[in-house]
């Protein structure tokens, strides 16, 4: 790895980064464990632990009926678990191999989706309809540089009434050495403007490597997400901070319930994701539904 920073434009920058998520795609087929879904009563550990959160904030308390598209889905087995718990699912992401990965996997498990090919910066142009519940969890932000033009998309999928929740690491996390003894900062807290430059080919889950190794990110201070949120017309309902992870960041890391956690005598010394859930303000429609001819049984 590097903590290297550069300039670069935003369609080099995806490119690299594409053909880095389309490598990933048969290594996390095989991580993933996708044949715990097939237990029709099983949802995956990222979507239980968001559901447990959206809860209170949902209408009727469950996101059964309701129209719900994920951003930046890969391999949609957490849109599939929403699918599974009674939602009407649409899943974004910029990568065609993901996207084929999931509606495979809707097929073999005989779930309905609808899957959108775009960058999440175009979602609102490119995704058909309106959403009561816009969801976006784990490892997504930090591949962005324009925070505010992604809250425009959220906003704009949302109908008047309509609930977005992202779950994500917590970006005093990525400031911190992995592969340090201890505590230690290493990278950017706030963003610069510059990308962060990796070469890695490994990636957050199994054994394998990718041959496109160079990706790009941009750090995003917690003010930076809460604001491009607030300046979209969303209205903060909740921001809470967890002490684990769903991914093993740093190998000092050890396996807890649900995830990762640093050891026990620094686990209350810095945050390792955030939450943040918010509202379109106007009255909640009751769910209209994915528009006529837009769910697909891939």
């Amino acid at each position: 790895m590097s903590d290297s920073r550069t300039e670069i434009d935003w369609d080099s920058a995806r490119a690299s980064n594409l053909a880095n998520w389309e490598d990933r795609v048969p290594l996390h087929e095989e991580a993933y464990g996708l044949s715990a879904l097939d237990d029709p009563n099983h949802l995956t550990s990222v979507a239980r632990t968001d559901l447990s959160a959206l809860v209170p904030y949902l209408p009727n308390g469950t996101v059964s009926g309701l129209d719900v598209c994920h951003l930046q889905c890969h391999i949609g087995t957490d849109t599939l678990s929403l699918a599974r718990a009674g939602a009407h699912v649409t899943g974004v992401d910029f990568s065609p191999a993901a996207l084929a990965s999931a509606a495979s996997l809707a097929a073999r498990l005989g779930l309905d989706a609808t899957w959108v090919e775009t960058d999440v910066l175009e979602a609102r142009a490119a995704v058909v309809g309106s959403f009561d519940l816009v969801y976006t969890s784990i490892g997504t932000i930090n591949w962005l540089p324009d925070l505010d033009r992604w809250a425009v998309q959220v906003a704009g999928l949302l109908r008047p009434g309509g609930t977005f929740y992202i779950r994500d690491g917590h970006p005093a996390l990525y400031a911190i050495d992995e592969h340090a003894d201890g505590l230690q900062l290493r990278y950017p807290y706030f963003g610069t403007g510059q990308a962060q430059v990796w070469d890695d080919a490994t990636t957050y889950a199994g054994d394998g490597t990718v041959a496109h190794s160079r990706t790009y990110e941009w750090a995003h201070p917690l003010s930076a997400i809460v604001n491009s949120l607030i300046g979209a017309g969303l209205q903060i309902l909740r921001l809470d901070e967890g002490r684990t992870l769903p991914w093993k960041f740093a190998p000092r890391m050890v396996e807890v319930p649900d995830g990762f956690a640093w050891p026990d005598a620094e686990r209350d010394r810095v945050p390792c994701t955030y939450t943040v859930i918010a509202r379109k303000p106007g009255e909640q429609a009751e769910p209209a539904g994915p528009p006529e001819g837009t769910r697909t049984t891939p």
